[in-house]
């Protein structure tokens, strides 16, 4: 199961994705509510917190999800505090009940992942790409355009038509065609 426990939150906050299973797993922390209380309404507990980047916004939460739940953070850089552990490009990490694949994506951020199940048909795409085509902004620091198109060109070496859910950073989960929204966004990130 997965709950986007920032669904109808009025802040400035990342979506936080709660994967109940064999590993319940809390994809990026947000920033600006309770999301203990959001959790702990939820399940009894969190065996990991996983990141997709560090933005404020994605990890504002993050000290409390590690105070309340007794977990640790896994994350690209475990240079960056508050992250424990490394996660690498093509690691194989279980959420859920599922086994997704680790992408290193930069080009939002130097430590940007997204995580994919080619079983389960999900990838969890943080800042790289949104619906309809909306991609990651590259104009704060360690953006990069250029290595954005990148980034989504190595998603798409992924994902096919058997993707059936597309979970973004931020806006409303894609379940319809959700690798054609990946598609577009390669598209549009070329031409802005």
């Amino acid at each position: 199961m997965i709950d986007n426990l920032a669904q109808g939150v009025q802040a400035f906050t990342s979506n936080v994705f709660l994967i109940d299973g064999e590993r319940t797993v809390l994809i990026d922390a947000g920033a600006n509510f309770d999301v203990v209380d959001a959790v702990r309404s939820r399940v009894d507990g969190l065996d990991a917190l996983v990141l997709t980047h560090t933005h404020r916004d994605h990890v504002g939460n993050l000290e409390a999800v590690k105070e309340r739940f007794d977990v640790d953070v896994w994350g690209c850089d475990p240079s960056i505090d508050g992250v424990d552990h490394e996660i690498d490009d093509g690691e194989t990490v279980l959420l859920g009940d599922h086994e997704y694949v680790a992408l290193h994506t930069p080009g939002h951020k130097d430590d940007h992942l997204c995580f994919y199940s080619e079983e389960a048909g999900v990838l969890f795409a943080g800042d790289l790409v949104f619906q309809n085509g909306s991609f990651g902004r590259t104009d704060l620091p360690e953006g990069d355009r250029e290595t954005l198109v990148e980034s989504i060109d190595r998603v798409l070496e992924h994902v096919d038509e058997d993707l059936t859910e597309l979970h973004t950073g931020h806006g409303p989960s894609v379940m319809t065609n959700p690798a054609d929204h990946v598609e577009l966004a390669a598209r549009m990130a070329r031409q802005a």
